[in-house]
């Protein structure tokens, strides 16, 4: 057999695999970081005010503790998809458990701002890596026919994340006090890891990039995993390879990645999975962050409390709720998306998620604790995060894995997310102070703002791609 017609076997192979054990625990190995995501962003939320009180942050600290998260998702993103391009996804995957091990561990038992930051910004590291390089996993590891539903279930256990943190952190708020309560959600997200961490160790590697380095038998040894029934042809196939590296999985070398991803055949493609993703990050995260706080100055408090304590159950527990609609989204992605296509679901998510923005601009004219104040708010809440996890919350996160070859893949979607994480720390940073300083009203405002940009973005770059 020719080394062309064995190595085309072996993908085919990998693409027509039928779905079984070892994808289903592949694929459930691979969603610590979408899911750490959610927990995480719930958590610091549901925090923030014990921390206000307890630790006496005031709005500035707050924001930087905050923003630690998504800064370390910045540098995270960035080194983690060249060096899963370098070195292998399954590294990159072990790696970053660890370092959420560690951040949430540090942040548990901060004494004071310095040591909640670096906890955070270790924590968003390891989570901003996980993002590029189990989003290039799942695409190179799952059968053709199951590879877009299965991609976007992966990001939708972000709003299953933001659920178990719901979870945990509502009877903690009911029965402990406030310092135990934050220490407690916070060593959560080093539990989670240390879990994700050992489920890993099993992890295959990535075919797709083994033949891209010319590792063939280690291919076929990793295909021979997923199709168990075909073992020994595959096992001849990588023997006719053997280390042949075929120019085409190949053609970029990971020295190159970043540069190429800016040359003009693929400028527009990086823009399109950089740009959209990173207005909708200001809003995902600076509304997800802060909900309890934005329902603690819209929504009247239920039950009347007046501690911080009992004021922060009950609008996390507001939020929760809220939060339900974002798995309802995530949940219906996975029709909407493979059905309805990318692009079009995210301009249509945007487009929704202004329209939820709206509506709470509205609740904030109307007098507190009426039905027309109320209707207005959950409408809002509603509308904003079914649209947002139903479209862009899915599609940009899926968009770099199908657009770019093996050997850029984890670096492009490397980029994306950094940049994207640069705008959730954007968010996180300025939309405490700009409530601080201008109120509620000016933050939905700027949260409308950039949704429509989102849309707008998305459907400027499409086209431009589509004609290049």
């Amino acid at each position: 057999m020719r080394v062309g017609d064995a190595e085309t076997e072996l993908l085919n192979l990998v693409e027509t695999a039928p779905f079984g054990d070892r994808h289903r625990w592949s694929w459930a190995s691979s969603v610590g970081g979408t899911l750490l995501a959610g927990f995480s962003m719930y958590v610091l939320g549901v925090s923030v005010p014990l921390l206000t009180d307890g630790l006496r942050l005031d709005p500035s600290t707050i924001g930087l503790v905050g923003a630690a998260l998504m800064l370390g998702g910045v540098v995270g993103s960035a080194i983690g998809g060249p060096a899963a391009d370098r070195w292998g996804r399954r590294a990159l995957m072990l790696c970053d458990m660890l370092l959420v091990v560690v951040g949430g561990t540090l942040s548990m038992v901060a004494d004071g701002a310095t040591a909640l930051f670096l906890g955070q910004l270790i924590v968003g590291a390891g989570i901003g890596i996980d993002f590029p390089v189990s989003a290039a996993f799942v695409s190179e590891t799952m059968p053709k026919r199951s590879r877009s539903r299965m991609m976007v279930a992966t990001i939708a256990l972000q709003p299953v994340g933001m659920a178990l943190a719901a979870a945990i952190a509502l009877p903690l708020l009911e029965w402990a006090a406030g310092d135990q309560v934050w220490r407690s959600l916070l060593g959560a997200e080093a539990a989670i890891g240390l879990g994700f961490l050992l489920l890993r160790l099993s992890l295959l590697e990535s075919p797709h990039w083994l033949m891209a380095r010319g590792r063939n038998v280690e291919a076929a040894d990793e295909i021979a995993r997923l199709v168990p029934a075909r073992a020994a042809e595959i096992e001849q196939l990588g023997a006719v390879l053997g280390g042949t590296r075929d120019p085409a999985l190949g053609a970029a070398v990971p020295a190159e990645g970043l540069a190429m991803l800016w040359s003009p055949a693929y400028r527009t493609k990086t823009l399109l999975v950089s740009v959209p993703w990173f207005l909708m990050d200001i809003a995902t995260y600076g509304v997800g962050l802060f909900t309890p706080t934005i329902l603690m100055a819209i929504a009247p408090t239920v039950g009347g409390s007046a501690s911080v304590l009992g004021m922060d159950y009950a609008d996390a527990k507001g939020g929760a709720l809220l939060n339900l609609f974002l798995l309802a989204g995530s949940l219906a992605s996975l029709w909407t998306v493979p059905r309805v296509g990318r692009i079009r679901m995210q301009v249509i998510g945007f487009a929704g998620m202004a329209v939820g923005m709206l509506l709470l601009m509205v609740g904030t004219t109307v007098e507190r604790g009426s039905a027309s104040h109320l209707v207005p708010i959950v409408s809002g809440f509603v509308i904003f995060n079914l649209l947002m996890n139903s479209g862009p919350n899915a599609t940009t996160f899926t968009l770099a894995p199908e657009l770019f070859p093996t050997p850029l893949r984890a670096s492009a979607g490397g980029l994306a997310a950094s940049i994207a994480k640069l705008g959730a720390a954007l968010g996180v940073f300025v939309l405490p102070i700009l409530r601080e300083h201008f109120g509620i009203t000016a933050v939905l405002g700027l949260v409308f703002v950039v949704s429509l940009a989102g849309g707008i973005t998305t459907w400027l770059l499409a086209g431009c791609h589509a004609e290049g």
